[in-house]
């Protein structure tokens, strides 16, 4: 139902930052009952809406509203996760059997514990923590209950309201904050949870009510000051840690889902940045969200804002209640807590010096699962919730949470239900827009990224212009001329080696936006190659204008512009051969080195330093494959196919190049007499010995014309993109084995 507030409110922008102040004043006690739940992120904004649509009477909208209980009871039973680990073979790999002195090999692969059992739930409302030592099993438990461990290798059940979820529905109705900051660094605050808006929010919502949405958002994470202020990394300030952190935690809930988790969010941040960041995670839950967070050590102040803790010691469970529940429960363990200690302190200390003891926790184990059947017939009957996962998910959609998609009835539970939600919220088109404007938001704001690619280019075309000025139609400027085309196709490829960084830097990102579909892969893909495009056309542009007509290539205009396509073909089949190779390796060097290894290859293989016709039978395969053969081929048909026809080698210069272009005309011109005598046909210093199409045929050019060449190598483009897709789709699963 409509809430009518309290002061009058204008129309005006600023109103629904201060309304949503005030509205927000009702989460702000811990200690109140279920049914005075906090407000959703919709809810507030109906609220705002009316009061400025209406200034006397507020028109009512339909809220369905949820019974006191529970609404979700996320409930996880004897998760249990092991993963192989393989031993280093060394000499004592390898022990004498006892019995007949046979060397015998020990198993070469042990297999290792993360999770042991795990059982525990957390509920709407309030947020559940994670605490213990690191390798403790926290973020493995994170992992598992966000359904980021295969199905194959995690055994247990994870249930909602008693339904196991399937992996499509949890990506729809849950978030997953991970534990580094990844963002676009020269983005603001307010800019980046807008290109979060746009993914997360359906097209149905105007653009005003997600702004709207993105202005309450910034107020309920406390970013108000620094809303416009750049996120910032190594090279540019920005946002302090806290801020950083909370955006991205922001980023994450732009939707409203249902169930958060967290990956250590306190990690790196000061005590007052951490308690800030605690606290915003509390009015999330309080808004109708379960939280599931992994935590090292929370402070006092922290402590007070959790409501159920799983302490983990070599991943089994050693605790599991609320905080209140930590005093008596390490008493009747026989070490109670003394007065004015910090409980987690005390307790993780305690973990710490059992596990390093000869019996380790398992008395500490064994003593928590009796104290959990003790507590048990208390706890189950606290634990059922009221509605069936249809019918809960329903109503929080009704109650303004879970903005994802348009009510379309979509089969997505194990059991065969349905529910309203979609798995993605726009369209592709939408996507690939939102997607291709963050890119060119974050590029615009780093203009020496692509000035040095510029400058590169121009430099090298400098440098092939004043070496090989104005060539003449001779043998050597025929020569000359092979030299040039192979080495500027070869460059632009390796010039777009730099590309590598650039997805390596957003690899991350885009799991983290994908594995939860904030937009589909195929669109990410789309959108960075149709923005390639105009980076890549000034680049190519540049190269052609600063060598065509200072070597002096032929052609005129067509030509030019032919060779303008060339290159432009060039720079995107590389383009996309290296952003392919930068899906598949994860590390910026490792992809250096593949790339310059496989173009020397295809430069090799090209045709310029081996013809086609010399290439070993069982290596031609690799001519065919190379990206470089394509582009050089299609330049020189360009230059030396054009009609009239021109001549490259008359009379006399049929000699140069070898011994006798050293000895004098007059013998040069008595040898060719003797040739055309023994020939039949007259040859003199000014007859066209070798044309073009003479040099074509001796490079062994003459399978495809310089229009299919130019075409194959566009289509070298295209197939690269798609297997980039691929490695996208079948590489960024982004769950353990």
């Amino acid at each position: 139902m409509c809430v009518k507030p309290h002061t009058q409110l204008s129309p005006m922008a600023d109103n629904t930052v201060s309304f949503f102040n005030k509205s927000m004043e009702l989460v702000q006690p811990h200690t109140r009952t279920r049914s005075n739940l906090s407000s959703t992120l919709g809810e507030l904004l109906k609220r705002v809406e009316d009061a400025q649509n209406d200034t006397d009477t507020l028109p009512s909208h339909h809220v369905l509203n949820l019974p006191p209980s529970h609404s979700f009871i996320l409930s996880f039973t004897n998760l249990t996760y092991s993963v192989k680990l393989r031993r280093k073979i060394t000499f004592s790999s390898y022990t004498p059997s006892l019995q007949n002195d046979v060397v015998q090999p020990k198993p070469n692969c042990t297999t290792k514990t993360l999770l042991n059992a795990i059982s525990g739930e957390a509920k709407d409302g309030e947020i559940m923590a994670v605490l213990g030592a690191s390798g403790s099993g926290k973020s493995t438990l994170i992992d598992a209950l966000a359904d980021r461990i295969s199905k194959e290798s995690l055994k247990g059940t994870v249930t909602l309201n008693g339904d196991v979820v399937d992996s499509s529905l949890l990506k729809v109705i849950s978030a997953y904050v991970m534990q580094d900051d990844l963002l676009f660094p020269m983005l603001t605050v307010e800019e980046t949870l807008m290109f979060s808006a746009e993914f997360r929010l359906p097209r149905s919502l105007s653009k005003s009510k997600k702004k709207a949405r993105v202005q309450a958002l910034i107020d309920q994470l406390g970013l108000r000051n620094a809303a416009t202020t750049v996120i910032g990394d190594e090279g540019h300030r920005g946002v302090s840690g806290g801020e950083r952190r909370r955006v991205s935690i922001g980023i994450d809930i732009i939707h409203d889902p249902i169930i958060l988790f967290l990956d250590e969010p306190t990690s790196g941040l000061d005590s007052t940045s951490a308690f800030m960041v605690v606290k915003v995670l509390q009015r999330i839950a309080q808004s109708g969200s379960i939280v599931v967070m992994s935590i090292h050590q929370p402070s006092y102040r922290i402590l007070g804002l959790l409501d159920r803790l799983i302490f983990l010691s070599h991943g089994e469970t050693v605790f599991s209640g609320s905080p209140a529940m930590i005093p008596p429960f390490f008493s009747e363990f026989g070490h109670p807590i003394p007065e004015n200690e910090n409980r987690t302190e005390f307790a993780l200390d305690l973990i710490r010096e059992l596990e390093e003891s000869p019996d380790g926790t398992t008395r500490l184990v064994e003593f928590n699962k009796s104290w959990q059947l003790k507590n048990k017939t208390a706890s189950s009957k606290s634990s059922i919730p009221n509605l069936s996962l249809k019918d809960a998910i329903s109503a929080s959609i009704s109650r303004g949470k879970l903005v994802s998609g348009a009510p379309t009835t979509r089969k997505t539970l194990t059991s065969n239900e349905t529910t309203p939600v979609e798995a993605f919220a726009n369209p592709i088109w939408i996507e690939i827009v939102v997607i291709a404007k963050r890119s060119v938001t974050n590029s615009l704001r780093m203009p020496e990224l692509f000035g040095i690619r510029m400058g590169a280019v121009l430099v090298t075309g400098a440098i092939l212009a004043t070496i090989f000025w104005r060539l003449d139609n001779s043998p050597k400027g025929v020569q000359e001329r092979l030299g040039l085309f192979a080495f500027a196709m070869s460059t632009t490829f390796y010039t777009c080696a730099e590309a590598i960084p650039v997805f390596l830097q957003e690899r991350y990102i885009f799991m983290r936006e994908t594995a939860y579909n904030a937009y589909r892969r195929s669109s990410y893909v789309l959108a960075h190659s149709i923005i390639s495009l105009p980076a890549l056309a000034f680049l190519s542009f540049a190269f052609a204008a600063t060598t065509f007509w200072a070597v002096g290539l032929s052609g005129g205009p067509s030509g030019f512009f032919f060779y303008f396509l060339t290159i432009l073909a060039s720079f995107w089949a590389g383009s996309s051969f290296v952003t392919f190779l930068s899906g598949v390796v994860s590390h910026v060097m490792l992809g250096f080195t593949v790339v310059v290894a496989i173009l020397a290859y295809f430069l090799l293989f090209s045709g310029f330093f081996i013809s086609r016709d010399r290439i070993p039978p069982y290596w031609i395969w690799f001519h065919y494959l190379s990206l470089v053969k394509y582009p050089y081929e299609a330049v020189l048909q360009n230059e030396f196919d054009i009609k009239p026809p021109t001549c490259f080698v008359r009379g006399i210069q049929i000699f140069d190049g070898t011994p006798l272009g050293l000895v004098p005309l007059e013998l040069k011109m008595e040898l060719l007499k003797s040739l055309s005598k023994v020939l039949g046909i007259n040859i003199t210093s000014s007859t066209c010995v070798t044309t073009g199409v003479d040099i074509l045929h001796q490079q062994g050019i003459t399978q495809l014309n310089k229009w299919n060449c130019l075409w194959v190598t566009v289509a070298w483009g295209f197939f690269f993109r798609f297997l980039f897709y691929l490695a996208l789709l079948l590489g960024s699963k982004n769950k353990r084995r």
